[in-house]
């Protein structure tokens, strides 16, 4: 597995961006898949998940009804579109991926570089 995500950049309060991460490997399908994000000064949280086929999702609290995590394993990426962007949302992203259960930091198998998301005002 290896992960590259795109996507970030500035965006005005109010606006989308969709992050996208592609696999390079051969394996994706076999992976549970996970966006988590890591604001200055804080430590890395989970933002969004999503399962093997897709049919199951996973969101904390503070995303719900703005992001949307899908995945596309014909194409080995995994997506995150994020609408209705507030300040608090600016953080480095990560996608993620996992064999395990749960959707914690330290459970993710894999880790792609980060890409900024900067929210202004």
């Amino acid at each position: 597995v290896q992960l590259q995500a795109s996507g970030g950049g500035l965006v005005q309060a109010g606006g989308s961006l969709r992050l996208s991460c592609v696999d390079s490997g051969r394996t994706f399908n076999r992976y549970r898949m996970g966006w988590f994000r890591q604001a200055p000064g804080k430590e890395r949280e989970f933002v969004a998940g999503i399962s093997r086929s897709g049919g199951g999702t996973y969101y904390t609290d503070s995303v719900k009804g703005r992001f949307t995590i899908s995945r596309d394993n014909a194409k080995n990426t995994v997506y995150l579109q994020m609408n209705s962007l507030v300040p608090d949302d600016t953080a480095v992203y990560y996608c993620a991926a996992t064999q395990s259960t749960g959707w914690f930091p330290s459970g993710m198998n894999y880790w792609g570089k980060g890409t900024l998301v900067t929210v202004s005002s």
